[in-house]
C-alpha cells in the first residue's frame, strides 16, 4: 500500500460497508492526524449501515477513536508526535455559541468541511458529516479541544469506552438531574444503559434498578450500580417499579430508543418526575396519553447528545483509572480491521452475548 493510503471501513450504501483503500488525510490548520490503535462499533453505526441514518455513500464511519498523534497541523500546541490519545465522538470547536453557552455538544451543527446536505446534528462530525475512525488514521478537527491524552497508566481497551459509551451513559444522569437519595430506573442494559446504571450510582442514587431480559446483562447491571434489576419478561416492571418506590421514579432513564422503552420509562416516573431519553429513534415514536398524563404530570422529558471535548474525556478516564466499576468487562469481542464486516454482523444481529466489539487496526 502507498503510504498515501490507508485502509478504512467505508459506508458503500444501505446494507453494506466494507473495507477499502483510501486517501490518508494531512492535518491542517488546527488539526491532528492520529494513528487510530483502537476503535469500537456503536449502536449508531449500525443505524447507518442499515439505513435508518442517513450518511453519503463513501464516508468512512466510526466515531470513537483511541490512537497516538501521527501529524500535527499548524495551531496545534501541547502534543507531540506519538503521545497516546483519545477523542471524544463529539468533537467541539470550543469557541462557537453553543460551545460558549455550555453546550457543547450542539457545537455548529456542522461546520468548515462538513458534507452540506447531510444531517449535521450538533458536534457529532466523525462518521456523520466527516470521515471517521474506523480506519487506519482519522483526522481531528479542532484538535486543540479534543485531544486527550492517556495516562501511562491506563490500557487502550480501558479507556475505549470513553469517548462515546460512558461519556452517553453518564451524561443521563446529568441531565436528568439525578440528586442525593433519588430513585432511578434504567430502561435496557446495553453498554450505554449499564454505564447509565453507573452514572446514577455515582451521581447519588439511593436505589438504581435495572431493566432488560438478557440474564448475563442483568448480572452485569448489579456490578455496574443496580440495586435490583427487573425481567420485564417474568414481571410487570412498571407495577414492580411502583410498589419498590411508592409511586415512581425520580428519574426514569431510556437507554435504546425504542417507543417500547420509552413508554415503560415514562410510565415508571413519578408525578413531576424526569424522563432521561438516550436512544436514537428511527421511525415513528407515539405515546399513549395516558402515559403522557395528558400532559398534566408536571413531567421533564430531557434527551442528550454524547458530551465530548479534552477535558470531558480526562474525566471520564479518571473515573476509569479509580477502578469503581468493571468497564472494561464490556468489551466482548476483538477483531482486526480488515474483519471488520463480521464485526458488524455479529454486532448487529447481537450474537453469542456480545457487548462491544474492539476493532484493532
Amino acid at each position: 500500500m502507498s503510504s498515501t493510503m490507508m485502509r478504512a471501513a467505508v459506508f458503500e450504501g444501505r446494507g453494506t460497508i466494507r473495507i477499502r483503500e483510501v486517501p490518508r488525510p494531512s492535518p491542517g490548520l488546527g488539526e491532528a492526524l492520529i494513528r487510530v490503535t483502537l476503535t469500537t462499533i456503536c449502536g449508531t453505526d449500525v443505524h447507518i449501515l442499515k439505513g435508518e441514518y442517513p450518511v453519503r455513500e463513501g464516508l468512512v464511519v466510526g466515531h470513537e477513536p483511541v490512537g497516538v498523534v501521527a501529524a500535527l497541523g499548524a495551531g496545534v500546541t501541547g502534543y507531540a508526535l506519538g503521545d497516546r490519545v483519545i477523542v471524544g465522538a463529539i468533537t467541539p470547536c470550543g469557541q462557537c455559541r453553543a460551545c460558549l453557552s455550555g453546550d457543547a455538544s450542539q457545537c455548529g451543527g456542522g461546520g468548515p468541511g462538513d458534507q452540506a446536505g447531510y444531517r449535521a446534528i450538533g458536534g457529532w462530525r466523525f462518521g456523520n458529516t466527516i470521515d471517521g475512525c474506523q480506519a487506519e488514521y482519522v483526522l481531528v478537527p479542532n484538535a486543540q479541544a479534543n485531544l486527550a491524552k492517556i495516562p501511562d497508566s491506563l490500557s487502550d481497551e480501558e479507556v475505549v469506552l470513553c469517548p462515546d459509551i460512558m461519556s452517553t451513559g453518564f451524561s443521563a444522569a446529568e441531565r436528568g438531574r439525578v440528586r442525593l437519595g433519588d430513585a432511578v430506573a434504567v430502561f435496557a442494559q446495553g453498554p450505554i444503559g449499564l454505564c447509565a446504571a453507573a452514572g446514577a450510582r455515582l451521581a447519588g442514587a439511593a436505589l438504581v434498578i435495572g431493566v432488560d431480559k438478557v440474564p448475563r446483562r442483568l448480572e452485569l447491571a448489579r456490578r455496574m450500580g443496580a440495586d435490583v434489576v427487573l425481567n420485564y419478561e417474568e414481571q410487570d416492571v412498571v407495577a414492580e417499579i411502583k410498589k419498590l418506590t411508592g409511586g415512581g421514579v425520580d428519574v426514569a432513564i431510556e437507554a435504546l430508543g425504542q417507543p417500547s422503552t420509552f413508554e415503560g420509562a415514562l410510565r415508571s416516573v413519578r408525578p413531576g418526575g424526569t424522563v432521561s431519553s438516550l436512544g436514537v429513534y428511527s421511525g415513528h415514536l407515539a405515546l399513549p396519553v395516558d402515559a403522557f398524563a395528558a400532559g398534566l404530570g408536571d413531567h421533564t422529558i430531557v434527551t442528550s447528545l454524547c458530551p465530548g471535548g479534552k477535558e470531558r474525556m480526562r474525566r471520564l478516564m479518571s473515573i476509569v483509572a479509580a477502578h469503581r466499576f468493571p468497564f472494561g468487562e464490556l468489551v466482548t469481542h476483538r477483531f482486526g480491521l480488515g474483519e471488520i464486516e463480521a464485526a458488524y454482523d455479529l454486532f448487529s444481529h447481537q450474537r453469542d452475548g456480545v457487548m462491544k466489539v474492539a476493532i484493532r487496526p
